[in-house]
């Protein structure tokens, strides 16, 4: 600092046969250039040494570039500052935003050491394997609350350079004193954001939605894609994605088919004819179960007569997957085999509709009806 300062004066006394405005912008920019270029030889120096050798901490350094960038940008106008020829207005002026720069820096130091150190929490938990109900869990919980401490960093953040000065100072203590009317819209205002934090908080702690789980919300089925501090990103089947408030996951019924485990049962009905055979049946579909590319868990597989209509069989199949994805498919290929099967091997299985038709009877009784009449009246007439 000294050599910077030493520096910037050396600067001043070169340019000392400039208007003081001008001087004070050079050493200002100076000070500014110095600082950019001190800050990318470091970044290559911590490239150079770090991203080979040592991936993980050179990720840090990656993510904190912009706040050191900005925190050597601080420090040279603070240094700067003083040697510039300024008027003492706007010198005091500079030294407040340069104190307001300071506490936007501390508080962006704590969001990213706060990230740095979810991220590191996080990384003995995978998300991309079969069994990860465990690392959704901790993801889900690590995540909202990392954003919701995110949001009451930035409000302290604000708070702390807005009583740097006395005005705003002292309308705060006023405001914050006062309970009035004022206090009361401010509660109403701040109502949906409180709320929706609130939730956030809720949501954390008793986990009824996780990352990734699989949810039918609106009679739409998506999976959860992401999980802000205000709403929750629900990526659906064909791709939309629908975006919901988090206190609607409090407030309203949902269905949730991973919240336990990622398994599911899946269920297919099967109509067939009173004459199908039920066992052959049966073993067709734990054969198209096995032969299911992996999509069957081997933990459920059940055929069952579960009702009888008036011309059909109701079968019911259940059968189990790992993830709701594979249960759709697995039913899906089910169903279809179990057709295709009954089409080519038994095809008197498949329903029929057996309708007895009184018509032709009526028409012969009146025909008998009408010769049984002349009949009578021929014996009459011979008598």
């Amino acid at each position: 600092m000294d050599s910077l300062r030493t520096a910037l004066t050396w600067v001043k006394d070169l340019l000392d046969w400039l208007p003081d405005p001008a001087v004070a912008l050079l050493i200002l920019a100076f000070a500014v250039l110095l600082a950019l270029a001190l800050h990318r030889w470091a970044r290559k120096l911590v490239r150079r040494a770090f991203a080979e050798r040592y991936p993980y901490v050179f990720s840090f350094f990656a993510q904190s570039r912009g706040l050191t960038r900005a925190a050597l940008l601080i420090l040279a106008m603070v240094v700067a500052i003083p040697v510039a020829p300024l008027p003492p207005e706007t010198a005091a002026l500079l030294a407040r935003l340069m104190a307001v720069a300071v506490i936007g820096l501390f508080g962006w130091a704590a969001i990213i050491a706060l990230h740095i150190a979810a991220d590191l929490y996080l990384r003995r938990f995978r998300l991309d394997i079969d069994d990860n109900l465990l690392a959704r869990k901790h993801n889900t919980q690590v995540r909202v609350l990392a954003r919701t401490i995110d949001v009451l960093l930035i409000m302290l953040t604000l708070g702390a350079a807005m009583m740097t000065f006395p005005a705003v100072r002292q309308y705060g203590v006023s405001l914050f004193a006062s309970a009035g009317i004022a206090g009361i819209v401010a509660g109403l205002a701040a109502r949906p954001v409180l709320s929706n934090l609130m939730a956030g908080v809720q949501l954390a702690m008793t986990q009824p939605i996780r990352l990734y789980d699989a949810v039918v919300v609106e009679n739409e089925y998506g999976t959860i894609e992401e999980i802000t501090s205000t709403y929750v990103v629900v990526k659906l089947w064909d791709l939309r994605r629908m975006i919901v408030p988090l206190t609607y996951f409090i407030e309203k019924p949902f269905q949730n088919w991973t919240r336990e485990a990622s398994a599911l049962i899946g269920t297919v009905m099967i109509y067939v004819d009173y004459r199908a055979p039920v066992g052959v049946i049966r073993e067709k579909f734990h054969e198209i179960l096995k032969q299911s590319d992996n999509k069957w868990d081997e933990k459920v597989a059940s055929l069952q007569v579960t009702d009888l209509k008036e011309g059909t069989m109701e079968l019911r199949c259940l059968m189990s997957a790992r993830s709701g994805t594979q249960t759709f498919h697995l039913r899906c290929e089910v169903r279809e085999k179990l057709i295709d099967f009954l089409q080519k091997e038994h095809p008197e299985a498949l329903p029929r509709s057996r309708q007895i038709s009184f018509e032709g009877s009526e028409k012969s009784a009146d025909g008998a009806a009408s010769h049984a009449a002349p009949r009578k009246r021929t014996a009459r007439q011979k008598r």
